[in-house]
């Protein structure tokens, strides 16, 4: 039996052992994935465990999607440019490291049936969530502004990938077709980083945090007019490309995202109750 799992700190909250597990049933897949807490100065230890053991894959998560990279024996020209790896395949023994966050992304807004190129795209923050979603907007043919409390860190970002830069307490001042939130603030909060004000100036916006599944950045764009896409989506499209290079097998997408959501919202219901 295959073993494959997702690595993080913490990492007991992450729905990928949902997503994955229900696709490998659905397949008759014989192989598990689990979740595996490592900490970071765990991290070299942890990788030389999946060469041991010949786990399969790992999805990677937050701290490691850096940090990884210096442990692999290969990584892809996509996650190389983007700065982070939150994919692991296991070739025979030899670490390959790619990127499947901006896919999320991109198909995400695909799906929405945004057409982009050559639109003003607005993205809030700067950090390694951003990075992945400015890729995917410049692969789209977006012209796209980043908004940061540390505007140095949204300059470095324009710098790398195209785009300009503007300190987050001029955020007034933005439009355009679509507006991204990529920090985690609103993350188990009902907090926004923008001002309600702000999503009149655009037709949809879209929120990577979907823990709650609608933020209050979503509600209230809902309630300004916009079309909002919730972080969930993202979420499952990375998990089923990294299904696909697990397993070679195409995934069940929509199973994925019905077991996902089915989870989120019964945490919800007993976090109301």
């Amino acid at each position: 039996m295959k073993v494959f799992g997702v690595i993080g700190y913490p990492v007991s909250h992450s729905l990928s052992p949902v997503m994955h597990n229900a696709a490998l049933r659905h397949l008759g897949i014989s192989a598990v994935y689990g979740a595996f807490e490592v900490r970071p100065e765990e991290l070299e230890a942890a990788i030389s465990g999946v060469r041991a053991l010949g786990i399969g894959g790992l999805s990677v998560t937050v701290p490691h999607k850096e940090a990884v990279m210096s442990f692999l024996d290969e990584i892809d020209p996509v996650a190389e440019r983007i700065g982070a790896v939150n994919t692991v395949v296991n070739r025979e023994g030899r670490l390959f490291g790619t990127n499947t966050d901006w896919l999320g992304v991109k198909r995400s807004l695909e799906e929405a049936g945004l057409e982009l190129s050559g639109k003003r795209a607005v993205v809030v923050g700067a950090g390694g969530a951003a990075r992945a979603v400015v890729y995917a907007l410049r692969e789209l043919g977006a012209e796209v502004e980043i908004y940061n409390r540390t505007v140095e860190k949204a300059e470095r970002l324009a710098r790398d990938f195209g785009g300009r830069a503007y300190p987050l307490s001029e955020i007034m001042r933005a439009s355009g077709e679509i507006v991204i939130q990529t920090t985690s603030v609103g993350l188990k909060s009902r907090e926004s980083p923008v001002p309600e004000e702000v999503f009149k100036n655009f037709r949809v916006a879209m929120d990577i945090v979907y823990v709650p599944l609608k933020t209050r950045f979503l509600v209230e764009a809902a309630a300004a007019g916009c079309k909002t896409i919730d972080g969930l989506k993202m979420l499952v499209y990375q998990g089923a490309e990294q299904f696909r290079l697990f397993t070679g097998y195409e995934p069940p997408v929509e199973l994925m995202y019905e077991a996902a959501l089915e989870v989120l919202r019964g945490k919800e219901r007993d976090q109301a109750s």
